[in-house]
């Protein structure tokens, strides 16, 4: 309320065209736009296995999430979001996807893991933050937050109704609990999914009008797709990454960049082993987030 909430402060000096689009399009669902990117798996995997030969195990999901975290710190005005019409700078990078409890058993109850990074963060910060909040997850013995609510609000008929609605009132005027904002996924600059460790295709994914959730990466199945090289045809393997955006975030030259930078980290994961030479941030919100403490050998 007054132009701050729990997860971010509002932005007032915008272009006049981007701010006005919230009024075109007030509800995500309006302004979703569809991308899909091929990642060089080849290269990629390559990069894998020479950091597996050096004791340092990291993964293509891992490596995406890396890249998206290296262009927010670039480009912090694609971690913006949309309520009541009304721009904010969301005051964390934040990552949300959902695992299962059990990786080894397809009829495992599904949970969800959000996560924080701070924008100094390595590709190995990265891999450490994300695996060990699958691995907290997975390893505690009660449900998980969105579990146990969304079990409370089901036991009664008619509660979940009530309940999302009131929060979706509180939530537009920026008074809604700061609990929901700190545990639920849909209040993240970032949704990912694997599809692909299901083996489904990349998915052009919504994006929830709960929440505040501006982009979804989907990883597909691998791809295969003909290309020269050396004068000679042959089969390339390439990642399909299906991309929705809320167009009405930033400008078409901001979202440009950003995904500029995502593209070129993942095809250069090793410029994400060192910290950024420079950080920025929108004026008036700085964020960081403590490095994990390394657990001893």
């Amino acid at each position: 309320m007054f132009g701050h909430r729990p997860d971010g402060k509002r932005v007032k000096k915008l272009d006049p065209i981007v701010q006005f689009t919230p009024y075109l399009m007030p509800m995500r669902c309006d302004a979703q736009v569809f991308l899909e990117h091929k990642a060089d798996y080849e290269k990629l995997s390559r990069y894998i296995a020479r950091k597996a030969q050096e004791g340092e195990k990291v993964t293509f999901m891992q490596i995406l999430v890396a890249s998206y975290v290296r262009a927010v710190s670039r480009n912090p005005e694609v971690n913006r979001f949309i309520f009541n019409k009304q721009y904010y700078s969301r005051n964390n990078c934040s990552v949300s996807y959902t695992i299962l409890k059990n990786p080894q058993d397809t009829n495992s109850n599904e949970d969800t893991v959000r996560i924080l990074f701070d924008l100094t963060d390595t590709l190995f910060d990265v891999r450490d933050r994300m695996n060990d909040a699958v691995e907290k997850c997975r390893q505690a013995e009660t449900p998980g937050f969105v579990i146990k609510l969304a079990s409370a609000l089901l036991s009664v008929p008619g509660l979940a109704t009530f309940v999302t609605g009131f929060v979706r009132l509180l939530d537009r005027y920026g008074i809604a609990p700061g609990v929901l904002m700190r545990e639920l996924p849909f209040y993240s600059g970032l949704y990912v999914t694997n599809n692909g460790s299901i083996g489904l295709h990349n998915p052009l994914h919504h994006i929830y009008n709960f929440g505040n959730v501006s982009l979804f990466f989907g990883m597909g199945t691998l791809v295969k797709e003909a290309i020269v090289e050396n004068g000679k045809p042959r089969m390339r393997r390439m990642l399909p990454i299906g991309i929705t955006a809320d167009e009405r975030v930033c400008s078409g030259a901001h979202y440009a960049a950003f995904f500029f930078d995502v593209i070129h980290y993942m095809d250069h994961p090793e410029e994400l082993e060192n910290p950024p030479e420079e950080v920025r941030f929108d004026p008036g919100v700085e964020y960081h987030v403590p490095k994990l403490q390394k657990k001893p050998e």
